[in-house]
């Protein structure tokens, strides 16, 4: 074990010989808030990892971020970690790197910095993590030869004739460690590539060159198997009938220097480890398996091995490296009008014509009144038309079934009439109706997706280091000089 000094004076230290336990303790935002405490009070963690965010989150928070220029972030986290307060007094090498920065990485990290100050651990180093946050930055990337085309079109964003939302880069773990060499406890990101946030720990700890690809790869493998929580452990899993999920432990990635590891989860939680779960979400989401990529490294999977080596522990290793791509993933949203919803319980005999009567007459009336949409969806659930295709067709006649309608257009008003025509069906269609005395549907703004790239070159990342309190100070400063 080697202990360096921060720039704050905080002893960083390192385990170059040694394996690194690596908990993660959220797959998504809205995931369970009391996982992460409960996996480092049952499991001693060099380093709880946190991830919060994918595209429809992005979206969410940069219409959060709209409504409040405040918020935008991962708001779970700050729950989370009051929640952690007393680990993170009585484990003193514990470290947290997490995105919850979201859309708003400084709000974050001043709401987490007043968290901390009012417990007392005022002087605990933060880093912030910045520079994903493209939006600011579009006309200037336009004028340096980036059409930010979107992957599946190949049109250029000048194509379209809509306002940009959001434009978020995936990083990849430089930052990350710049912060922890430089003594943060505690690292705060926006959008980075999830397993990124297991790498960050790895480099730190192990010294890893940036050109040192098949640990990279190793240490991106075992981000991936554990970026999703208890998906790993035994969550989604196709036995999910003969496990306790009630009390699922989350993953632990025991991460060796030469980037093999060993997944597991907590003794006496529930759930499972095995080969079985461990394949299943080492091929989630992977697309070609040669060539993952991530802006650290391009990872090749179809070498990996998967052994299982005792109850609840499970080998990995084989993964291979090679030199990380060029262009950075973007996350882009635009304004693509507003959608709303609304659904309606039809029981008794004929429910299937009364639905579908239901849908008619809503339609018929809109269009009486002078109201058509761009797009519209009518779907009779409970008749398999949820995964179409799965369900085998009895032809019996069901009691129940769930009427859902939505709509979408660019034009508010017209969405909110649509909204407007659930209730009177209540005396003016079918019988054998319910849930129309329900609040009218809330019309949402939508915000399309615009997958991208970007040039490594062209991105400015930053990071800063800061304790809570001079977090906070800093802060005040900047108020005083409005």
């Amino acid at each position: 074990m080697r202990a360096d000094v921060g720039h704050l004076g905080y002893r960083t230290t390192r385990h170059p010989n040694v394996t690194i336990r690596i908990g993660n303790g959220a797959g998504f935002l809205g995931d369970n808030l009391d996982a992460p405490r409960r996996l480092v009070e049952s499991s001693e963690l060099h380093y709880l990892t946190l991830e919060y965010l994918a595209e429809l989150t992005l979206s969410i928070l940069a219409r959060s971020r709209e409504k409040d220029p405040q918020a935008g972030y991962a708001q779970d986290f700050i729950e989370v970690l009051g929640s952690l307060l007393p680990a993170l007094r009585e484990q003193a090498t514990l470290r947290i790197v997490t995105n919850a920065g979201g859309m708003n990485a400084p709000s974050c990290v001043r709401r987490a910095s007043q968290l901390l100050v009012n417990a007392g651990l005022g002087d605990m180093p933060i880093g912030m993590v910045t520079g994903d946050d493209l939006l600011p930055r579009l006309e200037s990337l336009r004028r340096a030869g980036c059409a930010l085309a979107h992957l599946d079109t190949g049109k250029p964003l000048d194509s379209l004739h809509t306002d940009v939302v959001s434009a978020n880069a995936y990083l990849g773990a430089r930052e990350m460690v710049t912060a922890l060499h430089r003594g943060a406890r505690m690292v705060i990101t926006g959008r980075v590539a999830d397993a990124s946030l297991t790498v960050a720990p790895a480099v730190h700890e192990f010294n890893w060159r940036w050109d040192d690809w098949h640990r990279l790869a190793g240490a991106s493998v075992a981000g991936h198997l554990i970026e999703c929580g208890a998906q790993a452990t035994g969550g989604y899993h196709s036995r999910w009938n003969s496990l306790d999920l009630a009390h699922v432990g989350y993953p632990i990635a025991e991460l060796n220097a030469d980037a093999t590891c060993t997944i597991t989860k907590p003794d006496d939680s529930g759930g499972v480890v095995s080969r079985e779960t461990i394949c299943e979400q080492l091929v989630y989401e992977i697309g070609n398996p040669a060539h993952y990529l991530t802006p650290d490294v391009d990872v090749d999977f179809t070498g990996v091995e998967v052994a299982e080596m005792g109850a609840n522990r499970v080998a990995v290793r084989g993964a291979r490296g090679h030199i990380a791509p060029e262009m950075y993933k973007v996350s882009l949203t635009y304004r693509a009008g507003y959608m709303a919803s609304g659904s309606l319980l039809v029981y008794g005999p004929d429910c299937r014509a009364k639905a579908q009567a239901c849908a008619d007459i809503i339609f018929a009336r809109l269009e009486h009144a002078g109201w058509t949409y761009d797009r519209k969806n009518v779907e009779l659930l409970g008749l398999g038309q949820g995964v179409p295709g799965l369900a085998p067709s009895s032809g019996a006649e069901p009691s129940e079934l769930m009427l859902r309608i939505a709509v979408s257009d660019p034009r508010r008003e017209a969405v909110e009439r649509f909204t407007r025509e659930f209730a009177p069906l209540a005396t003016a269609g079918p019988a054998g109706l319910a849930g129309y005395t329900a609040a009218r549907g809330t019309v949402r703004p939508v915000y399309a997706y615009w997958p991208t790239l970007v040039p490594r070159h062209l991105i400015e990342t930053r990071c800063d280091v800061k304790t809570a309190q001079q977090w906070l100070d800093a802060e005040v400063g900047t108020e005083a000089h409005r």
